[in-house]
């Protein structure tokens, strides 16, 4: 498997986000919400669909998703206040 995951500075979606040679969207692994101007990640249950869709294991997905989560995961950005 290989991915790369690359992140704006303040931004909610990711600049680059590849998987396998697949355009991937942050949203098949993380559900992102702000809370009260501190945006987070939270991690989704694997799908079968998103596996298949990348050709990645369960945990091939579950290293991708706190990778993500982490990333994405930028606190106060300024842009939504």
């Amino acid at each position: 498997m290989e991915y790369k995951i690359e992140v704006y500075n303040s931004l909610c979606p990711c600049a680059e986000f590849t998987i396998n040679g697949i355009d991937a969207d942050e949203d098949d692994f993380v559900d992102q919400y702000d809370h009260c101007g501190n945006m987070r990640a939270d991690i989704k249950a694997a799908d079968d669909a998103v596996l298949k869709r990348y050709g990645i294991t369960a945990d091939e997905y579950a290293i991708i998703a706190a990778d993500v989560a982490k990333k994405v995961s930028c606190g106060c950005c300024g842009v939504c206040t």
